[in-house]
């Protein structure tokens, strides 16, 4: 007996360090630096966002410090938030990214073995030009639905928006090439095209354009009119409060090799849910908040936009 009470207490000894160096190993979470009201991390100006203030709230309940790793988005023909989150997360950046869109196009093994890291804070040169080799991404249970919205400019704010065909007869914005322009251009065989205008991304402003009264109405992700209401307050467009039915989950996402940290963070997700904590980080920072919707994982969405 006094064998195995000994025996018992050195187990207990070897595991206390292990335990505590785990707890005290940052959890570190990759966050895009320029996503508000989601994530925001801008030189002068604290750090912001839906999912900092989500990321804080999932390290203290893991027990463990957080580390944010700012990165920052720009795509191009060898690139996709796929492979960057990928790259971030097989170069050991960060353990998950938070934010991330979940679909089956966006989880699937990638087609390419190696790829290049996206600018990152604390980045070198060397890290610029270098390519990382690929592994396989798991995803976290989802914490927020993401969906596309109708948005109103000010000569359009009283129309009642119930489906895409409601917009018949505005003067419609959209960015070429986006999710939205898949929607507008292909409802009802084509029905809205003659309307359409399209405006090239990162030079146009869409929503400047809604707000001078240049057009009346775009379909955009609902997280991006939050920022622009947080950003101009006496804004003249308005929210239809019409979703279009296809919408996807966000959730963290990891790296399937580590299935023990999806399972923690599913887990402090699953408690912070409950006491509806989500929810109140969610209006914390300026985000229309939607508790996620079935499927968790959104399937083929170009088929699913063809098809209606």
């Amino acid at each position: 007996m006094r064998g195995r009470l000994a025996a018992l207490g050195l187990t207990i000894m070897l595991a206390a360090p292990a335990t505590a160096a785990w707890a005290a190993d940052p959890l570190s979470i990759c966050l895009d630096e320029d996503h508000p009201p989601l994530s925001a991390h801008h030189r002068g100006k604290p750090d912001s966002g839906f999912d900092v203030l989500l990321a804080q709230a999932v390290a203290d309940r893991m027990g463990r410090p957080l580390r944010i790793q700012w990165f920052e988005s720009k795509l191009d023909e060898d690139s996709s938030p796929q492979l960057e989150a990928n790259a971030l997360l097989s170069d050991g950046r960060c353990s998950l990214v938070g934010g991330y869109a979940l679909t089956t196009d966006s989880l699937v093994k990638p087609g390419l073995k190696t790829a290049r890291l996206p600018d990152f804070a604390g980045a070198t040169r060397d890290d610029r030009r270098r390519r990382v080799a690929l592994g396989e991404l798991a995803p976290s249970r989802p914490y927020v639905y993401s969906p596309m919205t109708v948005v109103l400019g000010p000569k359009a704010r009283d129309r009642k928006i119930s489906d895409i065909g409601d917009l018949a007869g505005l003067r419609l914005a959209i960015e070429s090439g986006s999710l939205g322009d898949a929607i507008l251009m292909t409802f009802d065989k084509g029905r809205l095209i003659d309307s359409i205008t399209h405006l090239v991304p990162a030079r146009d402003d869409l929503l400047g354009a809604l707000d001078r009264g240049d057009y009346d109405a775009t379909l955009i992700d609902l997280a991006r009119y939050d920022a622009h209401r947080a950003a101009r307050p006496d804004t003249a467009i308005t929210a239809s409060g019409y979703y279009y039915p296809i919408g996807a989950n966000r959730g963290y996402v990891g790296l399937a090799s580590d299935p023990a940290l999806i399972e923690a963070a599913n887990k402090a997700l699953t408690d912070l849910a409950a006491q509806g904590k989500i929810a109140e980080l969610g209006k914390q920072a300026g985000l229309t908040y939607l508790q996620p919707r079935e499927p968790a994982i959104l399937g083929d969405v170009w088929t699913k936009i063809i098809q209606r």
